[in-house]
């Protein structure tokens, strides 16, 4: 099993997955995100077989959200960004590992897209779930269609059939 922890929150895969904190990378923090002021990059990515998956983490569980972007919007530009830095790592990137997991990235068949969105689990005043999960899926599933028609919005108590654990 492969853990990786993003926001305090530990996703555990299975041994056969390739995962990465892309947003960690050198290529990206050094190279890539120097391009243009406001790009941004998804917290992880996972290689399953053909599978790509995009997963950016959100965990609104102690302080609500303060941006004033729209969360899909935001995701979507993450996930733009992300896939349009692909190609220069592939190429251009400075760690052996970077590139070759770049190169793994390029071979993919299918992207997937998933916000992992943590908010309290009841609704209160003081601690309001004030983001509907359903909204913003089909929000985000308008925006990025071309990328992946059936993006998911999932919580830790609610993954559905996704392959990785969250605690």
């Amino acid at each position: 099993m492969t853990n990786i922890q993003v926001n305090g929150l530990i996703f555990t895969f299975p041994p056969s997955w390739k995962v990465c904190k892309y947003d960690e990378w050198a290529f990206y923090r050094n190279q890539f995100m120097k391009l243009l002021s406001g790009i941004k990059a998804v917290d992880l990515i996972a290689i399953e077989g053909h599978d790509i998956w995009l997963i950016e983490v959100k965990d609104y569980r102690q302080y609500s959200r303060t941006k004033v972007m729209d969360i899909a919007d935001e995701v979507a530009q993450k996930v733009l960004f992300t896939l349009a830095a692909m190609l220069p790592a592939k190429c251009n990137a400075s760690d052996p590992s970077e590139k070759a997991f770049a190169q793994e990235v390029a071979q993919g068949q299918r992207l997937h897209v998933v916000l992992h969105l943590e908010q309290p689990a009841k609704h209160s005043k003081l601690s309001p779930r004030a983001i509907d999960p359903a909204n913003v899926q089909l929000k985000l599933k308008a925006i990025i269609k071309p990328i992946d028609p059936h993006p998911k919005v999932v919580e830790s108590t609610q993954m559905g059939k996704l392959a990785w654990q969250v605690k």
